[in-house]
């Protein structure tokens, strides 16, 4: 417990203001972000009417707006509060409870979905301290998700078989709200290009291969401090976190647990699901563009590599990577590969440590950063209408 009561004692006070309600004493809390959500009563009868896994549940809403939101935001945010006040009133009960939490006037330069994740979250921990629950579970949703009758209870039994289990990775499928300004085929080419960047990752050979959606995804209280807690990002706060969280290893997919979120357009991020779908529809085609499957066929190459730079001098490494396709060979001077190689070699007492440093180096923001400066030239993007039958 000792992580967690000194994770505690550095985060600010204002944001833990307000304790959980020490009499749920929960072993699963869920965190909902709510920013001007008018259909939140959905997701929480949703919530109410799932299967019940043999623990403690709480659900925690954090209704947020910062310091120059709209006056309209404010309201709807303050409606909602008081709503979910009067829904917990009618259905908490002992071991499954709703708790909202109303912030406003958060700082311009943090307010955000990053900001009200991590506060939930944060509180999530202190009161998993207060109770002794070293395990507790959070599980990260959003206000306009729904999810399959078996999620919590198959999210609880999935930590509960395996007490190292650092975090949990959940399906999803996207609802399209009928009649609205959002096709169908949009939604779904949107997950099919999400399955199919994730499968070339892991078919490169990349550790970290996993989804990184907001709603999608549960880790335990211990990994939650482990990694310093989610950011204050405005947006992306998921992609950030979870990156650190893979790191820790001894992630699990869940296929069977499901989340559906709702896809529709928005501006309020600068990426993620709005924007995305965004790009989508503006398309003259209709069809998202997606990385090229040679690129990684390239970055394949690569990391089959790695083994072989283990205790090997620069010399020697320079020798090897000169079998890649040019273009890496570029990138790989751009970045100053040579030096991320001294440090592995430096600092690592055996191949396992040399390979857990080689990925911390190449991570996921690097090989996004390579694949955009190898696409379209010297690979020109593929329509992805070429691909999406296999994923």
């Amino acid at each position: 417990m000792k992580r967690l009561k000194t994770y505690i004692e550095k985060q600010k006070p204002e944001y833990l203001r307000v304790a959980l309600p020490p009499e749920a004493a929960a072993d699963i809390i869920v965190v909902i972000p709510c920013y001007n959500e008018p259909a939140l009563a959905e997701t929480l009868h949703n919530l109410r009417a799932c299967n019940r896994p043999a623990a403690n549940v709480l659900t925690v809403i954090v209704l947020n707006s910062g310091a120059f939101a709209d006056e309209s935001v404010v309201k709807q945010n303050r409606v909602s509060y008081e709503e979910t006040l009067l829904f917990a009133g009618c259905y908490n009960e002992p071991g499954f409870g709703f708790f909202p939490l109303l912030f406003e006037d958060l700082p311009r330069k943090h307010a955000g979905v990053g900001l009200a994740r991590k506060i939930g979250m944060d509180l999530a921990v202190e009161h998993f301290l207060r109770n002794g629950k070293l395990r507790g579970v959070i599980i990260s949703l959003d206000a306009d998700c729904t999810v399959s009758a078996n999620f919590p209870a198959t999210v609880w039994d999935a930590f509960s078989r395996d007490k190292s289990l650092n975090a949990t990775i959940h399906a999803f499928r996207h609802r399209v709200e009928v009649g609205g300004s959002l096709p169908e085929s949009a939604a779904r080419q949107y997950e099919a290009y999400i399955r199919y960047f994730r499968s070339m990752l892991e078919y490169t050979g990349f550790p970290y291969y996993y989804h990184t959606i907001g709603s999608t995804f549960a880790v335990s209280a211990d990994a939650y401090v482990r990694v310093g807690g989610m950011g204050r990002q405005q947006g992306g706060e998921d992609f950030y976190f979870l990156q650190k969280i893979f790191a820790l290893g001894n992630i699990r997919e869940l296929k069977e647990a499901w989340v559906f979120p709702m896809a529709r357009l928005s501006g309020r991020v600068p990426f993620g699901t709005g924007p995305s779908l965004q790009k989508i529809i503006e398309e003259p085609d209709g069809n998202v563009r997606a990385y090229s499957e040679r690129s990684f066929h390239v970055l394949k190459e690569f990391f089959g590599m790695k083994d072989a730079f283990w205790e090997k001098d620069i010399q020697s490494v320079e020798a090897m990577i000169t079998a890649l396709h040019p273009s890496l060979q570029q990138f790989l001077k751009e970045i100053d590969f040579q030096s991320m190689i001294t440090d592995c070699n430096e600092n690592s007492a055996s191949p396992d440590t040399f390979r857990k440093r080689f990925f911390h180096h190449f991570n996921a923001f690097r090989i996004i950063k390579y694949l955009n400066r190898v696409h379209p030239d010297p690979f020109p993007y593929t329509s992805f209408a070429s691909l999406i039958d296999k994923y």
